[in-house]
């Protein structure tokens, strides 16, 4: 009996110490013990702990560039298996399934009416803190976008709340459009700034 009260005794004490230890950090970074803060956008290699992203033979790609040509039609990645992908995703650092310049689901009669995105590019990852599936609309802290309604159905399934898993480009063929890369998918979606 003694030696099973001693190990209660030992148990309860360790415990407490370690969640008075886990309450004392959490308040230390400023958040409520259970509660991470999501922080805003930083330059990537200013981060201390990353994750590696997985789509795109784990790296971030480059801005897609601007095509010349407004009736270029969308380019599909044709695999050596015979298949080919025409969903909007990113491989080998190559852009796939952007749509044509001149697609009359991106016009837009004031582009960027709620403002520019200014912090965009392969440098800044982004942390989902809120999201709106019946809106459409996710939030980084405080500025928040919507995605466009026919790319929707390529994002409604990603894991919106899992870390810094987003980066934030210029979509350069469609005026007051941005495109949201997710770095483990390798996919993209078209997204409209809707301010703060």
């Amino acid at each position: 009996m003694k030696t099973r009260l001693a190990l209660l005794f030992w148990f309860v004490l360790i415990l407490s110490t370690v969640l008075t230890l886990a309450g004392a950090d959490a308040a230390q970074r400023g958040a409520r013990p259970g509660q991470s803060r999501a922080p805003q956008a930083r330059p990537a290699q200013t981060r201390s702990v990353q994750v590696r992203p997985r789509g795109n033979q784990g790296r971030i790609p480059m801005a897609p560039p601007a095509r010349s040509n407004p009736a270029e039609p969308r380019q599909a990645e044709h695999l050596p298996t015979g298949h080919v992908n025409d969903m909007p995703h990113v491989n080998h650092g190559q852009w796939f399934g952007h749509e044509q310049p001149n697609d009359v689901r991106f016009r837009i009669d004031q582009p960027f009416a709620h403002g520019r995105f200014a912090r965009f590019g392969p440098s800044y990852r982004y942390r989902v803190t809120r999201i709106d599936p019946n809106l459409h609309r996710f939030w980084f802290r405080r500025s928040f976008f919507d995605v466009a309604e026919w790319d929707w159905p390529l994002c409604a399934d990603w894991c919106w709340d899992c870390g810094d898993d987003f980066t934030v480009y210029e979509d350069p063929d469609h005026a007051g459009w941005y495109l949201l890369y997710n770095i483990h998918t390798g996919v993209y979606v078209h997204v409209q700034y809707m301010g703060v």
